[in-house]
């Protein structure tokens, strides 16, 4: 079913036409060195955009990877700068999507790609299974756990 669903996504719903923006926006970043960062998440999440169905966008730390300083400050600036605009097309276009049953994935897609948008740096993408227990194991150890 997903892949049945991304195909259709990414003929149909947009994925073609938000994974190629995606790879152009991080090629204009790969331009400047300030945008180094930013470009490597723009091409990581164009792969997300292009097949989003059945994996999610999950924190590195997460994953127990080390996120570089500051990334909470530069997701800041991304936000302001460029994500706002990226989520509203985003929206857009999934409210676009929600006009026909057919199109509520693919609208659900686009919300999804939407949240991304403010903070794209520090993410990686797993299976939905993955991010799950990944999700399950981090809300055991703020309470404490229970032997897992």
């Amino acid at each position: 079913m997903k892949l049945a669903l991304n195909l259709l996504w990414f003929i149909f719903g947009g994925g073609i036409f938000a994974a190629a923006l995606w790879l152009i926006a991080g090629g204009v970043l790969a331009l400047t060195v300030v945008g180094l960062p930013f470009a490597v998440a723009a091409f990581r999440i164009a792969g997300f955009a292009a097949f989003p169905f059945g994996r999610r966008l999950v924190d590195a730390e997460l994953m127990g990877e080390q996120t570089l300083p500051g990334t909470g400050l530069v997701n800041l600036l991304w936000a302001v700068l460029a994500g706002v605009w990226l989520a509203i097309a985003h929206v857009l276009a999934g409210l676009a999507c929600l006009t026909s049953l057919i199109g509520i994935p693919f609208g659900l897609a686009h919300f999804k790609l939407a949240a991304i948008c403010f903070a794209p740096l520090g993410k990686r993408t797993v299976p939905s299974e993955v991010a799950e227990a990944l999700e399950r194991a981090r809300a055991d150890r703020i309470v404490g756990g229970n032997g897992r």
